[in-house]
């Protein structure tokens, strides 16, 4: 009799693939409430002459036609202590007033609009993302804004649906906002993209990627490395591996980046070459997270002959306490010890991972490498810890234990 292969040896190193990691993009929230409240006081802290400098046309081809109106004399004072409440960082006493004068009949379309706007950004500044999108609709419905207001309300809204997972209406959103503005700015469509990205409508998220990238001198590295998730999606891998590698070589000292580019080696089937990226990362101390770790001995399981770098590199990652000791990391290493030879502790490994296993196959595969050795005894021992948790095939066991 001989030992029949280990089980899981395939389903493991297919199982614990690797995953490309990217940010958010073009999502509001990514600032934290205290950033966004320094950044509202930088913006106000600006004075009146700085503020006439801006560009004072965000969307030149925009076919709305601004609204004429202005604060009216009578909601004049209300607005200005609402915005004083604002600055002074009283969101509640803001969204108050803000609430007062959209109620008001005596309020025309500008001090509503502008008063949702406001109310909007108070619960965005307190991370009420699905309260500030309804203010910020309600700051489009009364249209009395300009412009440059209307429609950055508008991007806001397309972000925060984005960002609530809400990306029909970010789409629709952000539909409008194009077919309005007519933009073509590489930081408004990157949120079409990842809208689209979202909904797994992955070719058309590739091509306004792709748009917003190459109009852009300089592509963030997150938009990049959707644009590479897309092109996966989509079976594009050589044009996954071209993108990886380019970020990967422009940013040598950015992690992500280099485990992303060896997610893509592996994924193509690259082993070697995501072994390579990933024993820098590993010889410089960077691998410290189970998933890392897992991904590096995952890529040797794949490659002929490279059992003994696995074992190595599961060793390793058990000793630093940075693997899990679980079954699924002792499995990985009793097979690949078994399968390098190393059969001692092979056998030590396993009897490890057998008691954690949810069945008895481990403990059988046990038994079958006792007998192998000509440990009887222990080998009966093994399969009857076999049949008493389940095996699939309990004759195999009850040979052993019959010899």
């Amino acid at each position: 009799m001989n030992p029949s292969a280990p089980r899981h040896l395939t389903l493991l190193s297919a199982a614990i693939g690797a995953v490309l990691v990217f940010g958010g993009v073009s999502q509001a929230n990514a600032q934290t409430a205290h950033d966004r409240a320094e950044a509202r006081r930088e913006r106000h802290a600006q004075s009146g002459s700085e503020k006439a400098s801006e560009s004072a046309d965000q969307y030149p081809d925009a076919t709305r036609e601004a609204p004429k109106t202005k604060a009216s004399s009578k909601m004049t004072p209300r607005l200005k202590k609402m915005m004083d409440a604002y600055d002074d960082d009283n969101g509640a006493e803001a969204r108050a007033i803000a609430e007062e004068i959209m109620a008001s009949d005596k309020a025309n379309e500008y001090d509503k609009s502008f008063a949702a706007q406001i109310a909007a950004q108070t619960l965005y500044d307190e991370d009420d993302s699905v309260g500030a999108i309804a203010d910020l609709q309600k700051a489009l419905d009364y249209n009395g804004l300009d412009n440059d207001a209307h429609y950055n309300a508008m991007l806001m809204m397309a972000q925060l649906q984005l960002q609530e997972e809400q990306y029909d209406a970010s789409l629709a959103t952000i539909d409008r906002f194009f077919a309005e503005t007519r933009s073509t700015k590489p930081e408004h469509l990157i949120v079409k993209g990842n809208a689209l990205y979202r909904m797994e409508r992955y070719p058309e998220a590739a091509t306004v990627l792709k748009q917003a990238i190459d109009a852009s001198p300089e592509p963030r590295n997150d938009w990049q490395q959707m644009l590479m998730a897309t092109y996966f999606e989509t079976g594009q891998t050589a044009e996954a591996n071209a993108l990886a590698e380019s970020i990967a070589s422009k940013n040598p000292g950015d992690k992500r980046a280099q485990m992303n580019l060896a997610a893509t080696y592996q994924q193509g089937e690259q082993f070697d070459k995501a072994a390579e990226v990933l024993e820098k990362l590993r010889a410089s101390g960077q691998l410290t997270e189970d998933r890392e770790y897992r991904q590096l001995y995952s890529t040797y399981l794949n490659m002929d002959g490279h059992e003994a770098d696995a074992a190595k590199v599961i060793q390793e990652g058990l000793s630093k306490g940075i693997l899990q000791d679980d079954f699924q990391n002792n499995l990985a290493l009793a097979q690949s010890l078994y399968f390098s030879e190393q059969i001692a502790p092979a056998i030590s490994a396993y009897a490890k991972a057998a008691p954690l296993d949810d069945d008895g196959e481990t403990y059988l595969n046990l038994a079958r490498i006792y007998w192998q050795e000509d440990r009887i005894p222990e080998a009966k021992e093994a399969a009857r810890q076999a049949l008493a948790k389940g095996v699939k095939n309990p004759e195999d066991a009850k040979k052993i234990t019959a010899l």
